[in-house]
């Protein structure tokens, strides 16, 4: 009978990148990744709203400094919303340049919370992924630990932001229009296609530091690029799918109401499935497997089996010495 276990063996042994994916995929599942996945999702939510208090904060600051920029927002606002409506937005403008201290400094706690919980997850996650066997430091040394992963990977978002705004359309275009090239036969398709290409770059590049420098132990930083690079390409594909279908999604209704935090949620959860898989894939790499941490077994306890036999009663042992004489009371006779 065909061993059908066997037939897959071989046909994973024939094929080393299914082997790998079908271990990335195990590994995935072992290590719940879909559960940490939607924990990071719910504090990357919860971070939003003291983040949009800090920018309304920094925009209060700006205006107050700078009264002839609040007066033509004032003038745009009343020339474009006129009536109450437009008067209810200038007293909003208001309020929040007169609070914007008090906003800003709930808006920092807020977000230096839900940054810290979402920092610690994200490594726990990662630290899942890997395997690693890590011993607790202490809240204040963990806390810290995770500061100081924030504003690293902080800065490591800046730089990518910054590298996928040189990829900007806007950008690319003055610069072709400088150079008397913007009219140029195919410089569209040039110039989307160089878009992607940096695109994909700084997401790999913001990938590899989270794989790489984020989990609890160290890992390598070979099998981090690798998988760096295939978490950029994958996310790419699917931010170009998820552009497309929001378009479609924000054209009802119910899409104006409640798209966009909805489209925030499944963005964020399936970017982070990605960086999990991601990361997954890295740890299962050939290389690392020998890395992974293996508990060790059990003390073995020994444990003598003494069977203790009731002793005999008196009418069996008289059965036994009757049996006994009989015997030999018939080997007797055979020898007369």
């Amino acid at each position: 009978m065909p061993d059908p276990m066997g037939k897959l063996r071989q046909f994973r042994d024939r094929r080393p990148w299914l082997d790998h994916l079908i271990r990335a995929g195990g590994r995935y599942q072992d290590q719940r990744g879909d559960f940490y996945a939607a924990g990071i999702t719910y504090y990357t939510v919860l971070a939003l709203f003291p983040l949009l208090m800090v920018a309304f904060s920094a925009a209060g600051f700006v205006l107050a400094g700078n009264s002839d920029l609040l007066d033509q927002i004032r003038e745009r606002i009343t020339e474009n919303i006129p009536g109450e409506m437009g008067s209810q937005i200038n007293d909003l403008i208001n309020q929040a340049i007169s609070s914007r201290t008090g906003v800003g400094v709930i808006g920092l706690v807020g977000a230096l919370y839900a940054g810290l919980g979402w920092m610690g997850n994200l490594r726990a996650a990662l630290t899942e992924q890997w395997e690693q066997k890590h011993d607790d430091a202490g809240f204040a040394a963990t806390k810290l630990s995770d500061l100081g992963a924030l504003i690293g990977t902080a800065l490591a978002i800046v730089v990518s932001l910054a590298l996928s705004a040189l990829s900007a359309g806007p950008i690319i275009t003055r610069l072709l229009d400088l150079a008397h090239l913007g009219d140029a036969p195919g410089v569209s398709l040039l110039l989307r296609a160089a878009s992607i290409a940096v695109s994909i770059l700084a997401s790999w590049a913001l990938f590899t530091w989270v794989i790489a420098r984020l989990p609890r132990e160290p890992v390598t930083v070979r099998s981090a690029m690798r998988a760096g690079l295939l978490a950029a390409a994958v996310f790419e594909v699917f931010k170009q799918l998820g552009a497309f279908y929001l378009k479609s999604v924000l054209s009802s209704p119910a899409g104006v109401a409640f798209g966009p935090i909805l489209g925030i949620m499944v963005f964020g959860f399936i970017s982070w499935r990605i960086l999990l898989f991601a990361t997954a894939w890295a740890a299962t790499a050939k290389e690392n497997l020998a890395l992974t941490h293996v508990p060790a077994p059990e003390p073995v306890v020994i444990r003598p089996r003494v069977e203790v036999r009731p002793a005999a009663s008196v009418w069996a042992g008289i059965a036994l010495f009757g049996a006994g004489a009989l015997a030999a009371l018939g080997l007797r006779r055979r020898r007369q």
